[in-house]
């Protein structure tokens, strides 16, 4: 929370405050402060890194994590207690409007649900997941406790929703195996106490509206003017957060490799990293980010030569470059480690008027539903991926057109709204007790 938030917050007692959307619609938001330390220990300690860690398979097991008696206090005295002044402002909204479905989000509030259903049994409650669920062996990385506490906490939902059926079936097992819980693999269903939770698949999406606009906005317009003027003939395109999970190291690696086989493309392509700063507070997002710039460098001196840089690297927050860099690419590289979706992968090709062809790694939860129209890559397989920037630069105009409008055509029909409507669909069906 900023400071800000936190006067709102003290002004209002508590209580939620009238505010308007941007369309001008009302409603009552509720920020909930909560003690700075205690903030630090469930955000930076345990949310960030070590759930984030264990869930996109970051952990190098023979030497990290470590399960420690700071880690301990961070869970109890932070999470914990973070996750507990949530539940307490959903149970006495739930007073206020008993009537009102709860809608969790994400690995920063597991314990919150099985909290609310303690005080309101009755309420409707569902939790969405953003990021990978991993196979059960990996959550023995967490003392049995916390492990359990975790599906514990989620269990306590009417419904569960992942971006896509291989972190829902990962789910469901290690529910099983870590909470024994009674799984139906056909319902897609965990059974908890006696309470039936539903397990649903729904990709999250964008507004490709949102981005129409964008693309023909002023700001949009002229930060392409100046990024079309100094390309090179072919732009290879990556936009993410300086986050461990993007895979950014093996991506340079991959382009030096495609270098190093066609001499004939030196001057003549370069690879764009527009990169947002993420979670510097973070001693492992630090680290991650001077390894990126160490990487770029190298590259850089190995092959650079007058009026051409092979990486330019570009680490700030600036959405509008990366719409206008969206319009330019030739090729756009995503080759995350392991992605709950991976929003760049939808984005992008909306708005871009080159064809490009988007490289994309099997481990993103876009590529469940985009696979077949991208050049698939293993995010390990760096002489894969230089082979694929290869093939994607020089596939048939006809062929890229295909692909890229096969994506848009995906993305324009499943876009945000639809993801939401379904899952408003889905607490209608536990309301009304079908399904």
């Amino acid at each position: 929370m900023s400071d800000e938030d936190r006067r709102v917050a003290a002004e209002a007692g508590g209580a939620a405050v009238e505010e308007r959307s941007r369309d001008g619609s009302r409603f009552r938001l509720r920020l909930v402060a909560h003690d700075e330390t205690a903030y630090d220990w469930f955000y930076n300690v345990v949310a960030n890194p070590m759930l984030w860690f264990l869930q996109h398979y970051l952990w190098e097991l023979a030497y990290t994590p470590s399960i420690d008696i700071a880690l301990q206090n961070a869970w109890h005295g932070g999470y914990a207690r973070v996750n507990e002044g949530f539940a307490e402002a959903v149970i006495e909204e739930l007073e206020a409007e008993p009537e009102a479905a709860v809608f969790f989000h994400d690995y920063h509030l597991y314990l919150a649900p099985r909290l609310v259903r303690e005080e309101a049994p009755d309420a409707l409650l569902a939790h969405f997941v953003h990021i990978p669920w991993p196979q059960t062996d990996y959550w023995h990385v967490l003392p049995d406790t916390i492990r359990r506490a975790i599906h514990e906490g989620l269990l306590a939902n009417d419904v569960i929703g992942f971006h896509t059926h291989q972190w829902r079936l990962n789910f469901l097992r290690a529910a099983s195996d870590l909470a024994g819980a009674e799984t139906d693999f056909e319902e897609f269903s965990a059974r908890d106490g006696g309470r039936r939770s539903l397990a649903v698949v729904h990709p999250i999406s964008v507004d490709p509206g949102e981005f129409d606009d964008l693309a023909s906005s002023p700001p949009v317009l002229e930060a392409e003017r100046v990024l079309s003027e100094r390309r090179p003939e072919k732009l290879i395109l990556r936009v993410d957060r300086t986050d461990p999970s993007k895979n950014i190291v093996r991506g340079f690696r991959a382009f030096e490799l495609y270098l190093e086989a066609h001499p004939e493309m030196h001057s003549r392509v370069s690879m764009l990293a527009l990169l947002d700063p993420s979670r510097q507070d973070i001693p492992e997002y630090a680290e991650y980010l001077g390894a990126i710039q160490r990487e770029a460098r190298r590259v850089n001196d190995r092959f650079q030569r007058e009026g051409w840089t092979p990486v330019e690297l570009v680490v700030q927050d600036d959405f509008v470059g990366s719409v206008a860099a969206y319009k330019q690419f030739d090729a756009l590289f995503v080759n995350a480690i392991f992605d709950g979706m991976n929003l760049v992968a939808k984005e992008a090709p909306l708005v871009n008027g080159r064809d490009g062809v988007l490289i994309l790694s099997e481990n993103a939860g876009a590529h469940a539903e985009l696979g077949e129209w991208a050049l698939t890559v293993n995010p390990f397989d760096v002489a894969g991926q230089a082979e694929a920037i290869h093939r994607a630069l020089t596939l048939p105009a006809e062929e890229r057109r295909e692909r890229i409008e096969a994506i848009r055509d995906h993305v324009r029909e499943h876009d945000v709204v639809a993801w939401i409507d379904a899952q408003l669909a889905d607490l209608d069906r536990c309301a009304a007790g079908v399904g």
